[in-house]
């Protein structure tokens, strides 16, 4: 009998202090100002981070050897309100672009009350890569998008002011 596995997907808010446009902005194009350079799943130090700006392109680090190690895909691609990405990584930190195997992580953007801009992430679809595979995941980036969230709000929160 083959039983069908559920994890419960990962999700985190944070409000920043600059419009919907501008947060969007700084997740995007200026995701290399903010994502740590610590964080790459290739073989040497990250360079640089990109997320490239449509429906396929790439979000990826290139390595100070110049090597590239792509993180995922851009499945939905709405400026200002929403970012869908594919997650092609493995349990054991490596890459991964089969699609059957891959999550999902999807950031929404929208107005907060009272100012600012709510920023709503979604990591999902963890079952994908099995139940021990997919639990690993869960339990590993339930610990780093907090603090990866925290950076990215500093940025966003630096990149209004300046405005």
């Amino acid at each position: 009998m083959n039983r069908t596995i559920e994890i419960a997907p990962l999700r985190k808010s944070v409000v920043v202090e600059a419009t919907p446009a501008q947060a969007f902005a700084v997740f995007t194009s200026g995701i290399d100002r903010w994502w740590p350079k610590t964080h790459g799943i290739g073989q040497g130090p990250v360079r640089e981070s990109v997320i490239e700006p449509f429906v396929g392109g790439r979000w990826y680090a290139r390595h100070e050897d110049d090597s590239i190690a792509v993180v995922g895909h851009v499945l939905v691609w709405q400026p200002g309100e929403r970012l869908v990405v594919s997650w092609e990584i493995s349990a054991e930190w490596k890459p991964d672009p089969r699609p059957t195997f891959t999550s999902e992580v999807d950031v929404r953007f929208s107005a907060a009350a009272g100012g600012g801009t709510r920023v709503e992430l979604e990591h999902r679809n963890f079952e994908r890569m099995g139940e021990a595979g997919g639990t690993k995941m869960r339990g590993d980036v339930s610990g780093g998008w907090p603090t990866i969230l925290e950076l990215f709000a500093k940025e966003a929160s630096r990149t209004e002011n300046k405005s």
